[in-house]
């Protein structure tokens, strides 16, 4: 490196936002994530000894030390790093990297350390390009992503690694940041005087939502955004910290772990009839910016799957809301969306409509019966063949009911439909407890004309 170089590092380095210039440097630094690196944890102590030869990837969200992590294993190790970012690198960057690891343990027998950030970018031709370098031992890989890796990994790569999960920080977490960037006065903000306020400070802490990138660029924006008072103090008010931060971020992902974690705790709210808990997570959604007809076709399945028959308008109000949203869009959309939402959290429930998988399971587990011959169309082979023949026309009989065999003579008796006790079910369930005794006495006294298999 000559001194232009070297002049330049320093120049970006004093230059560099906050967030950047706090990294921590050393592993008694890093705060948070003590499950796994707190004293005496396996991954601690394995950075310590320089004994890191299993690949891993750090799963979390945003701001939680992943990139940190990596770089603090890079300082303690004796291996050569490398670090690449999955968004801009491709195919080839790779074959460099490969290349330039065969080198070194060819010639000096030092192995390579491979960082790939944002590692779920990759396609599976991408991570299928690594996987032999790293099962070969070649390279030793430290991935890091902010979606499932078992969902965004390919799993030969997944089963080579060991997974770390990142947790959100806590405020406390975030507090003892906040401090060490106003206190620092090499990389922070120590060498000058700020003062702020607690209903300032509670502010930021409160809207970072555990992420610690988050909170020191909002720091940042609100000392460098702030005239100084006379005495050359930075007063970071209330006011200022709303200004800096406006909204806590929604954490999402339409295509990742976010999007399907939210949108089960929203389903199973609505199906414990918890219209608050319903409402929170509608509200988390949209906010983030779901498409509001993913949301509703699964109301629309939810109102047969998990109300039914107990209330039989529930299907009526969630494809109403459905094509009301479709009418008038968002944001006034967002009222048949809630209306529905609301409608099927306080609706009785039953899960009844689940009796056709019990009847496919009859269809394709058993053997097969025909269709008896009263049952069968008569307008085509009724004088040749007697298909049709006695037939019971319910509506000749009292109440339009008659004892008669439906269902293959085999499979006569059998059941697959129990109404709840909720709702309209309720009268469905006594209406059907008669017509069954009907029928079974009906079919005990003997064969129904045509009912006979052949």
């Amino acid at each position: 490196m000559d001194l232009f170089d070297h002049a330049l590092n320093q120049q970006l380095e004093s230059q560099s936002p906050l967030a950047a210039r706090m990294r921590p440097r050393t592993l008694d630094e890093f705060v948070g994530q003590e499950h796994i690196i707190g004293p005496g944890k396996l991954l601690r102590r394995a950075i310590e000894a320089d004994r890191l030869f299993s690949s891993c990837i750090f799963f979390g969200p945003p701001g939680t030390g992943k990139t940190t992590l990596a770089r603090l294993i890079a300082e303690r190790s004796s291996a050569r790093f490398e670090s690449i970012s999955a968004v801009l690198a491709g195919v080839a960057e790779l074959r460099r990297v490969i290349q330039e690891a065969q080198e070194q343990r060819r010639l000096y027998r030092k192995r390579t350390l491979l960082f790939v950030d944002e590692v779920h970018r990759w396609n599976k031709a991408q991570q299928d390009a690594l996987l032999p370098h790293v099962e070969s031992g070649l390279v030793t890989l430290i991935g890091a992503t902010t979606e499932n890796p078992y969902f965004e990994v390919i799993r030969a790569l997944v089963s080579r690694s060991r997974i770390f999960e990142l947790r959100p920080m806590t405020e406390a977490h975030l507090g003892i940041i906040l401090d060490r960037a106003l206190n620092d006065r090499e990389r922070g903000y120590g060498g000058r005087l700020i003062v702020l306020d607690e209903d300032a400070r509670a502010h930021l802490l409160d809207l970072a939502t555990g992420d610690a990138r988050n909170l020191l660029n909002a720091l940042e924006l609100a000392v460098e955004t702030t005239a100084p008072e006379p005495d050359g103090s930075i007063h970071i008010t209330l006011s200022v910290a709303e200004e800096s931060i406006q909204r806590r971020s929604v954490q999402y992902d339409k295509n990742g772990d976010m999007h399907y974690d939210i949108i089960s705790a929203f389903i199973k709210s609505v199906r414990g009839s918890d219209p608050d808990a319903a409402l929170y997570w509608l509200a988390k959604m949209l906010a983030a910016g779901e498409d509001p007809r993913f949301i509703l076709r699964r109301l629309i399945v939810l109102a047969s799957e998990d109300i039914g028959l107990a209330d039989p308008h529930a299907m009526q109000v969630a494809a109403s809301a459905a094509y009301a949203y479709d009418y008038i869009g968002l944001p006034e959309g967002v009222y048949p969306i809630a209306e529905a939402t609301l409608y099927l959290a306080t609706a009785p429930k039953s899960n009844s409509a689940g009796a056709y998988w019990r009847a496919l399971e009859a269809v394709t587990g058993e053997p097969p019966g025909p269709v008896p011959t009263h049952l069968m169309d008569s307008s085509r082979d009724s004088r040749g063949l007697g298909h049709g023949q006695g037939y019971l026309y319910p509506h000749d009989f009292p109440g339009h009911f008659t004892a008669q065999q439906y269902l293959p003579v085999h499979m006569v008796g059998r059941t697959f439909y129990k109404p709840s006790d909720q709702g309209y079910e309720r009268e469905i369930l006594a209406r059907l407890e008669r017509w069954r005794e009907e029928q079974q006495r009906g079919l005990s006294q003997g064969p129904q004309p045509g009912g006979e298999e052949e």
